[in-house]
């Protein structure tokens, strides 16, 4: 009885707890990618931009790549890091929460 009484009250309590907002950013990148083999190369490593991502668009016409993660798990620092080491250089053009 006791631990079936230990279980619902902790049940309870856990339930009771607000769940943490999670704020999804979407932040657009200037990059020096020139062709598909490039846009390849990101699409094909994303685990290397960080944990977090969502989603990435690749524009190599206008040379900007997409990323949307949640700000709790990664920032723009990271995908930069994560794109340098893929021999890509990126800038960020501008970050929008969802």
């Amino acid at each position: 009885m006791l631990c079936l009484a230990l279980t619902l009250g902790a049940g309870t309590t856990m339930a009771a707890k607000p769940a943490a907002e999670k704020k999804t950013v979407t932040t657009v990148f200037a990059t020096d990618i020139h062709c598909d083999h490039c846009a390849q190369k990101i699409m094909n490593n994303i685990p290397s931009l960080g944990k977090g991502v969502k989603d990435v668009e690749v524009d190599v016409a206008a040379k900007e790549v997409s990323v949307t993660y949640d700000a709790a798990k990664n920032c723009d620092e990271n995908i930069i890091r994560g794109l340098a080491s893929l021999k890509v250089k990126a800038q960020p053009k501008k970050a929008t929460a969802e």
